[in-house]
């Protein structure tokens, strides 16, 4: 009751503030607001995908189940694509469409429509039932229900009112971001506020992840809510900041986005009446640095992140979480070139004491109640991982929107090890811009394995039965090319090579273990921006 006379009051406090100061600046004249102003923004684009053994974006392709990677905190289970080549194209547009009128507010609507894949039969793929992402049906493509509501919101800024900080506030589907390649990348309903306050910059975060359970209706404490505060300030050349974000869910997992039974890793105990058996209260701390320090670019990242998942059907013990991850890159440009190092390092599980599946009630491999998970993970139906963009092969890749990747962990019902959970790498890089339209970038790195009494990706065992424990994921190779055609249409193309490291082999389910052939990609994409 507390946390809603809070929250109302601050929004008629908002309104309230809003409504005396700009009433009087854009009066009605003939139905239309003198001085609005409208922009209309977007992209096109066609993409290539041709792998081995690489986790897609599309269901059910490469080394590992896709949604096993994305669940299990111990190991993932070889998928029908093992050691086979896929070959397919994707294509995504968004329209963005803006109305600003003066430097006080401003409404947004962005679409956003997908082929994926171009020739997916009508439906969808993946059993959808709807023709989500599948414009590019060819039996009467041009008729697909496929142009998504990608985000709808208005920026308004509060009147000065004696307090000398400039505020701001965004409300209604918006993108979530922090941190985006390790943390928070997602859409959500919510109230941000920015506030200025030289040198800082501080932001607060008010946001619904779910209202309802199940049905959609106000019915108890089954909701799901986000906090947030994150500040920065410029020092020098720069910017520090730090965060909070805390999640309370009291319905969890969430369980929307996909059928109960395509995921793996759940314990025979949980059916459909699952929904809402969990519920789970998170945190992450986070510090950050980027800019420039002597003749180099840095980019300096540490999160830590601390949760409890409890059952509300049964007295079983709760799941603690607590991981962290890390993350530093150095960039020195000189004249065409830009040469780069960075290391990364994420907490990973131990299996004696962690269920695939991270949740209440359910039991490690050895039969003993799951109590913790000390892998780093990464919120709810965020798409970090999609954005790390850090190799063609193990990791996501930015040539191809993040659409690959055997690391690329997504889980839009509970928390997952997103891109770091598990694993640690050393990356060297350089690049060359050869004339003012064509890039190359070479980059090479080694990537360990921190889970402990098992694999990050792999579920080998020994002789015993027992998970095998192995230290290296691999070696990776890739190579980048970047042409621009004209201001408005680029092209890149990249290829991946992953040698495979033990951590990466898997378990037939027959006694025996095998090495699956060494992953490699070939991806590009072409974009019109307009």
């Amino acid at each position: 009751m507390k946390k809603f006379i809070s929250v109302s009051l601050t929004g008629l406090l908002i309104l309230a503030f809003g409504a005396i100061v700009y009433a009087q600046d854009a009066p009605k004249i003939g139905g239309a607001f003198p001085g609005l102003e409208f922009k209309a923004s977007g992209f096109i684009d066609a993409q290539t995908l041709f792998f081995r053994n690489v986790t897609g974006g599309n269901a059910a392709s490469g080394m590992y189940n896709v949604w096993g990677v994305g669940t299990s905190f111990t190991g993932g289970e070889p998928s029908g694509a093992l050691d086979k080549k896929q070959a397919y194209w994707e294509s995504r547009t968004r329209i963005k469409f803006d109305w600003i009128y003066g430097k006080a507010t401003s409404g947004t609507v962005q679409f956003e429509a997908d082929a994926n894949p171009w020739g997916s039969t009508p439906g969808g793929v993946a059993d959808k039932i709807s023709d989500r992402n599948s414009y590019g049906t060819t039996e009467t493509a041009a008729d697909r229900a496929a142009l998504e509501i990608k985000h709808v919101y208005f920026d308004f800024a509060t009147p000065y009112f004696g307090i000398p900080v400039p505020m701001n506030f965004r409300v209604g589907l918006q993108p979530l971001t922090l941190r985006v390649p390790l943390l928070l990348l997602t859409d959500g309903m919510g109230i941000k506020g920015t506030f200025k306050v030289d040198p800082a910059t501080i932001e607060t975060w008010y946001v619904k992840y779910l209202e309802g359970a199940p049905g959609g209706r106000p019915r108890g404490a089954d909701d799901a809510d986000m906090y947030g505060l994150h500040a920065n300030a410029a020092i020098d050349k720069l910017t520090v900041g730090g965060y909070f974000l805390y999640y309370n869910m009291n319905t969890y997992p969430f369980l929307v986005g996909q059928p109960l039974s395509t995921m793996a890793g759940w314990p025979s105990a949980l059916t459909k009446n699952a929904y809402g058996t969990q519920t789970a209260d998170f945190w992450w701390l986070g510090l950050y640095a980027d800019g420039k320090v002597g003749p180099v670019n840095i980019n300096f990242d540490f999160i830590y992140d601390n949760g409890k998942v409890k059952s509300r059907l049964s007295d079983v013990s709760d799941v603690k979480y607590r991981g962290y991850a890390t993350r530093l890159a150095v960039d020195y440009p000189w004249e065409q070139f830009n040469f780069g190092i960075i290391g990364a390092y994420g907490s990973g599980a131990d299996t004696r004491k962690t269920a695939a599946n991270g949740l209440a009630g359910s039991t490690t491999l050895d039969g003993d109640d799951s109590t913790k998970v000390g892998s780093f993970v990464v919120p709810p139906s965020t798409e970090s991982a999609a954005a790390f963009g850090e190799s063609i092969v193990l990791f996501s890749s930015w040539i191809n929107r993040g659409d690959s990747g055997i690391g690329n962990s997504l889980n839009y019902n509970q928390v997952c090890k997103g891109g770091l959970g598990g694993l640690w790498y050393t990356k060297v890089y350089a690049a060359y811009k050869a004339t003012p339209w064509y890039k190359i970038t070479l980059s090479g790195f080694y990537i360990g394995d921190t889970t402990k009494n098992g694999n990050t990706f792999g579920n080998a065992r020994t002789e015993d039965g027992a998970l095998r424990n192995n230290r290296k994921i691999g070696w990776e190779a890739d190579l980048v090319n970047e042409i621009e055609i004209y201001k408005n249409l680029k092209f890149a193309i990249g290829f991946g090579h992953l040698w495979a490291g033990s951590a990466m082999d898997l378990y037939n389910g027959a006694g025996e273990n095998y090495s699956p052939k060494n992953p490699w990609q070939i991806t590009s994409n072409m974009t019109y921006f307009f």
